[in-house]
């Protein structure tokens, strides 16, 4: 089984201003002569993750990692204005044009891969290919099986009851908006209790084995205040997307070769999802993990991206069209 290469620091970081006020982190490690990838982190509203540099043969790739609008370095921290699932996807290329890259490979995992895949759906062109995991599509029905009763809560009754614990009756009607009112409240205490059942239930569903580790780094107050914030104000909204946007315009990645993996057992996004886009776009290999569930550090799934990523530096190295 295939494990992280050795850990590595960036070679250089940058601070690129987009629409004000936000003003995005980005970062670079490996190869500056690579092959170029950017890698999405999922969320919305958590922060790029160091390991997610490590997925990558640095020798091979040029890595580029960003935090999206509010989220890890990039500023105003936690911030909701001009924060839009249109305006990320303006950042991504922002970001391709900051670094003048022709075509790049396009990573991402569960809310990445949502981004990834409507990047590439509206800037095809500049493309090479697409990595993804644990495949979010952003429906309605998609946000409901997490957040509402009688999907993922009929798997972790007892987490669901932890998860409803801040909400009265008449709130657990609608979770999201509910919680998103207890997020937006002038009551700090309100705001931060708020804010650890949303991060505890969604770390809780993560991993196929119950990981302390995973609960730790999601429930730490800071992390969990911008995680809680961002995403209801996403989800409240489902997505600011048209519902089953993704799969309906899956044509669109005509021609875009792509590897999606997903756990059998990923409760916070069904299989369900990755097959239905594996079905609308032909070009895309699905490699079903059958020991893990959705978190991006779980062995096995740790395993199949890096040997996805060796397969696409094998592709595309010899290309001088990058």
């Amino acid at each position: 089984m295939l494990v992280h290469y050795p850990d590595i620091k960036p070679y250089a970081r940058h601070r690129v201003m987009v629409d004000a006020p936000h003003e995005l982190y980005v970062e670079e490690c490996g190869n500056p002569d690579g092959l170029p990838v950017l890698v999405v982190h999922g969320g919305p509203g958590v922060t790029g993750v160091a390991k997610n540099r490590t997925l990558f043969d640095p020798d091979k790739y040029r890595i580029i990692l960003f935090d999206q609008r509010g989220c890890g370095r990039s500023t105003p921290y936690a911030e909701l204005e001009g924060n839009t699932t249109q305006a990320l996807i303006e950042d991504m290329e922002a970001i391709r044009c900051f670094f003048a890259i022709e075509r790049w490979v396009v990573c991402g995992g569960a809310w990445g891969a949502t981004l990834a895949l409507l990047y590439a759906q509206k800037f095809t062109s500049r493309v090479m290919a697409l990595l993804l995991r644990g495949v979010f599509l952003c429906r309605r029905r998609d946000i409901a099986w997490l957040y509402q009763e009688g999907g993922a809560s009929r798997i972790f009754p007892d987490y669901w009851e932890d998860y409803l614990q801040p909400l009265s009756a008449s709130q657990q009607q609608n979770c999201v908006q509910s919680y998103h009112q207890l997020m937006n409240s002038e009551n700090d205490l309100v705001r931060m209790s708020a804010a650890k059942s949303w991060a505890l239930w969604l770390a809780r569903c993560a991993t196929l084995r119950p990981s302390l580790k995973v609960v730790e780094q999601y429930v730490e107050p800071h992390r969990a205040m911008a995680l809680a914030l961002i995403q209801t104000h996403y989800f409240l909204n489902n997505g600011f997307l048209a519902d089953n946007e993704i799969i309906e315009a899956a044509k669109k990645l005509h021609g875009v070769p792509g590897i999606i993996i997903h756990g059998r057992y990923d409760m916070v996004s069904p299989l369900e999802s990755a097959v239905e886009l594996h079905r609308a776009w032909p070009e895309s290999q699905l490699n079903i993990i059958r020991d893990a569930g959705h978190a991006g550090g779980e062995a096995s799934i740790i395993d199949a991206m890096i040997r996805a990523s060796r397969d696409l530096s094998q592709r595309f190295l010899d290309e001088e069209d990058y």
